[in-house]
């Protein structure tokens, strides 16, 4: 009777686990769909879409390089991107200063360079006219408003300048700065950028480093 009554009450217990496990392995099988449906795979995607700069970024990252570059800095230089494909178009004086052109273009996120600047063995003579009649090597009147925006753009485009609160001041093209940078380097880099824009006579330093 004992026996009986242990395998009576050991029937269920059996059943009981052997139906058991079964659920258990459905309810991990239901999970596991959410666990793949992880975000992750479309979160890279995104990181790397955002990642990549646009056309325009890419332009305008050009752009500063080529107007802040000692050697075609003062040339008239300009750049074409389309889908990461930059094209360069202008005039320089010289075999060097056309391919120097094209390595400063090759900043990240570009994938080919396409350089079609003509090299004009006169285009300094041409650059020092313009000069001469107050204009910049693209033609425009160079004036106070003109040295202002410049300067400001250059400012704009310059890492160390980043967090910095600057005035820009043209008076009679001299140049005064005003406001706080980050850092000696920022300071030194500021005056630099402002000197070497067109038309500028001379930069008064004000700025102090905060």
């Amino acid at each position: 009777m004992s026996r009986a009554i242990i395998s009576t009450l050991g029937l269920p217990v059996v059943v009981l686990a052997l139906t058991a496990a079964p659920t258990a392995q459905a309810n991990k099988a239901t999970s596991a769909p959410s666990t793949s449906q992880n975000p992750a795979p479309q979160t890279s995607s995104a990181a790397r879409a955002q990642a990549a700069p646009t056309d325009s970024t890419l332009k305008d990252r050009i752009k500063y390089k080529l107007e802040t570059d000692a050697m075609v800095r003062k040339y008239d230089v300009d750049v074409k991107v389309d889908n990461a494909v930059a094209t360069l178009s202008g005039t320089v004086a010289t075999d060097a200063q056309k391919a120097e052109a094209a390595r400063v273009a090759k900043v990240d996120g570009v994938k080919n360079v396409v350089n079609e600047v003509k090299v004009d063995k006169d285009a300094d003579k041409t650059l020092a006219d313009r000069t001469k009649n107050g204009l910049s090597k693209t033609g425009e009147t160079i004036n106070d408003a003109w040295i202002t925006t410049k300067v400001k753009w250059f400012f704009l485009g310059e890492d160390l300048l980043k967090g910095s609160d600057i005035n820009v001041d043209t008076n009679n093209h001299v140049v005064t700065l005003k406001g706080t940078v980050k850092s000696q380097a920022g300071k030194t880099r500021a005056v630099q950028l402002a000197r070497d824009t067109d038309g500028v006579q001379r930069v008064v330093d004000e700025l102090t480093i905060k």
